[in-house]
């Protein structure tokens, strides 16, 4: 289970007293009641939701599984908010993969005229060369 104190570092505790009214306090004891509750409640949906995963012959949890395990706990009003946040997530992720892959080609691209640069260098050095030898081949 989780402890109190690794919920309160993913900011469960501050998240509860921030939409609290002013002046509203929580006492350490419910601080550790609210974590408690939450860390079942955790651990319920992950069983839940791997109900589903095996009912798919699956060994990896998904989203969809988690949606399905709201909804058999009977928490039908947070699977449209649930969707929401998840159509955002994912609309970050693929914002960012499409940034790495810009990214890696502007790298890509950048090696390739660094490449072409120095081919053009060994070339021009060759080049330097042989007439060098030209011009020794005619003294001589």
């Amino acid at each position: 289970m989780c402890s109190e104190q690794q919920l309160t570092g993913l900011g469960l505790v501050s998240s509860i007293s921030s939409r609290l009214p002013d002046g509203v306090n929580i006492s350490k004891e419910a601080r550790s009641a609210i974590s408690r509750a939450a860390s079942v409640f955790v651990l319920y949906a992950t069983s839940c939701a791997n109900n589903f995963a095996m009912k798919g012959k699956r060994k990896t949890l998904n989203a969809g599984d988690v949606l399905s395990a709201m909804e058999e706990m009977e928490f039908q009003r947070f699977i449209a908010p649930l969707k929401e946040s998840l159509e955002v997530y994912r609309r970050e992720q693929k914002g960012k993969k499409e940034a790495r892959k810009d990214k890696d080609k502007k790298a890509d691209s950048e090696e390739q005229d660094k490449s072409r640069e120095d081919d053009n260098d060994d070339d021009d050095e060759r080049m330097e060369e042989e007439e060098q030898n030209d011009e020794e081949e005619v003294d001589n």
